[in-house]
């Protein structure tokens, strides 16, 4: 649990960083206003993806302990290594826009491998959930509760 709680921190501190980078920097360069650039993309990314969603991962952590699925380990890391890809490659890309610069498709394609990181790292999420969930149907049928349910 306290891995999910650093990694939420961690994730907000750098996504509000990042949205001060963007800030700051298309200033610096006097990128014009209100022109796109992905520098505001990875600093949503970063809050949403990795602040936001972990804190929620950590509420079920809570509730179902997920961590006792080895799949759960597997998801973290990757869930990780794609938000890290992800915005690393949003930020490049936007940086390059804001001084004027082309991008490749390399960039395109590391982001690319990112999302297909984030993708099978919520995949293995559902399926730890999914077998936690079970189990605790299992436990709590075993210990005589039984859930109640409204006739109407």
């Amino acid at each position: 649990m306290r891995r999910l709680f650093y990694a939420s921190f961690a994730y907000m501190i750098i996504g509000v960083l990042s949205g001060l980078f963007y800030r700051e920097f298309t200033k610096l360069n006097d990128f014009p206003e209100g022109q796109f650039t992905q520098l505001g993309l990875a600093h949503t990314h970063l809050l949403t993806l990795g602040f936001i969603v972990l804190l929620i991962v950590l509420v079920l952590e809570k509730v179902f302990t997920l961590s006792r699925s080895k799949l759960f380990g597997w998801f973290f890391w990757l869930y990780n290594a794609g938000v890290i890809l992800t915005s690393a490659m949003l930020i490049w890309h936007g940086s390059l826009t804001v001084v004027g610069q082309e991008s490749s498709k390399m960039i395109a394609g590391i982001a690319g491998t990112g999302h297909i990181l984030l993708t099978t790292a919520m995949v293995l999420l559902f399926l730890a959930l999914g077998r936690a969930i079970t189990r605790d149907r299992a436990q709590n049928t075993a210990s005589g509760d039984r859930a109640v349910v409204d006739p109407s």
